[in-house]
């Protein structure tokens, strides 16, 4: 079963290829969205990182503090939009 970090602090150059192969280090990454402003089409600095497994997410949450082009990271697991939902979120 897959399992989704969070991401944020990104540079806001970086590329979904550059945070996919820096992620990879943690080990297989199934998939990968920096999440972008509707208007300027601009990384707002944060994505999500699903990687194939838990012990491979653990091993992603081990990056945060790291440096990741100009800015240090940090990763946390994602919530599920059900469960942020519930707790009041948007």
């Amino acid at each position: 079963m897959t399992a989704r970090v969070f991401v944020g602090s990104l540079p806001y150059g970086a590329t979904e290829l550059d945070l996919k192969e820096y992620f990879e280090q943690a080990g297989k990454v199934v998939y990968v969205k920096i999440i972008k402003s509707k208007e300027t089409d601009l990384s707002r600095g944060f994505g999500f990182v699903e990687m194939s497994n838990e012990a491979e997410a653990d091993e992603a949450l081990k990056l945060t503090g790291s440096q990741f082009g100009n800015r240090k990271i940090w990763v946390k697991l994602a919530r599920d939009n059900e469960d942020y939902k519930a707790k009041g979120g948007k």
